[in-house]
């Protein structure tokens, strides 16, 4: 049996257990796996409601007064604390296999380089350790006109680093969110967004690509997360992944 054949049929087993969770909510999932200490990345206004008792350190790359003026969209929502600063796709201040779980919520689709983001996440958690992802499915947010992130796209950005397909994710974006038709204009605006280190959606996944990448970089990036639980809603997909015991 070929890859792809083996992608479709691990997709089809993944819809299978979607039956099975239908009618919870990520918070629900997270009350039967979130255990012990860890850490939130980029929880902005919209933290992850945890059961009582665990512990969570709240990371972003931005203390809470820049992150308002980074997002003035955000001006009239309360943020989350933000108790350690640092980027979340390295978690470079964070030690070696020394966190119970790592929630990161819509988050992935911000990062330029979604592997090692993944193999980041995978390196600070203790064997055993949950990785709790929600990400956006395109065809139901904004990102609906914008083409799906190939994943062969997705290794070269893990094999060669993201410089070379910054400005085509933000020209895409300025196109097809912002609806920035003009060329011209379209280059300007692409500037002021490098420029500031804006924070868009710079990879766009169905739930079939999002699955298609984590069973890929099994091999590609040596990811030893196991597929714990899903959640297919209207919007996201949520995806509970536990690192392989030691």
């Amino acid at each position: 049996m070929d890859l792809r054949r083996k992608l479709k049929s691990a997709i089809v087993d993944v819809r299978k257990m979607f039956r099975m969770f239908r009618k919870l909510d990520r918070e629900a999932i997270a009350a039967h796996v979130i255990t012990g200490s860890g850490i939130e990345v980029g929880g902005l206004h919209n933290p992850l409601r945890v059961p009582a008792g665990v512990r969570v350190q709240y990371v972003d790359r931005m203390p809470v007064e820049e992150l308002r003026v980074h997002y003035p969209e955000l001006a009239k929502r309360a943020l989350i604390r933000v108790d350690i600063v640092d980027d979340g796709e390295t978690l470079a201040t964070i030690p070696d296999a020394s966190q119970d779980f790592v929630i990161a919520n819509h988050f992935l689709e911000h990062c330029e380089n979604p592997l090692g983001a993944l193999v980041a996440h995978q390196r600070v958690l203790k064997p055993g350790g949950i990785l709790f992802l929600c990400v956006p499915d395109k065809r139901h947010t904004f990102d609906i006109r914008r083409r799906t992130t190939p994943y062969d796209h997705i290794l070269r950005d893990f094999r060669e680093g993201p410089v070379w397909s910054r400005r085509g994710h933000v020209l895409d974006w300025a196109e097809h969110v912002e609806e920035v038709r003009d060329p011209e204009k379209r280059e300007r605006r692409a500037d002021q967004l490098i420029a500031e280190s804006y924070s868009i959606h710079y990879h766009v996944w169905t739930f079939e690509g999002l699955v298609e990448m984590l069973l890929r970089a099994r091999n590609d990036a040596g990811l030893v997360l196991d597929f714990e639980s899903f959640l297919l809603t209207e919007g996201e997909v949520v995806v509970v992944l536990r690192r392989r015991p030691a």
